[in-house]
This record gives C-alpha cells, structure tokens and sequence, in this order.
C-alpha cells in the first residue's frame, strides 16, 4: 500500500522526488504517513479536501482487499 500512495503522489505534485510515505505497524492496522513539498500540499489536499478524501478511499479499498486497516495522514 506504500507504493500505492507514492504512485498516486508523485502524479499529482511538481516536486515528486519530495515524496515519501512512512508506514507506521500498529496491532490494527497500518498508518501511512505521507510528506510532500511544501508548494505540493495544496495539490495533495485539494480543493476542500477532495483529493485526500479521493486518495483515502483508494487506500480503503486496497486495505480492504488485504483485510487490514489503513489511515493515511498527510503531514507537513
């Protein structure tokens, strides 16, 4: 699911090298943390939250898929 969400952000940014997506275990699931460039969170968030809400729910169903639970948190 990393390589999922890196995929899905270096699409959407200008700087892709600036992307990286920490995965933090936990005994429910996994946390992803995902940092982008500064100039890039807006693109990353989108207009009232839609991309991150969009990114979420790919993220859920591929969770899904594995029967794990995932959360992705976008960080500064």
């Amino acid at each position: 699911m990393k390589d999922l969400i890196e995929l899905i952000a270096k699409k959407l940014v200008e700087h892709p090298e600036d992307v990286q997506v920490r995965v933090i275990e936990a005994e429910d699931g996994q946390s992803l943390e995902l940092r982008v460039h500064a100039d890039d969170m807006g693109k990353v968030i989108g207009k009232n939250g839609k991309t991150a809400k969009a990114i979420r729910t790919v993220l859920g169903s591929a969770a899904s898929k594995k029967n794990v639970r995932a959360v992705l948190q976008i960080v500064e």
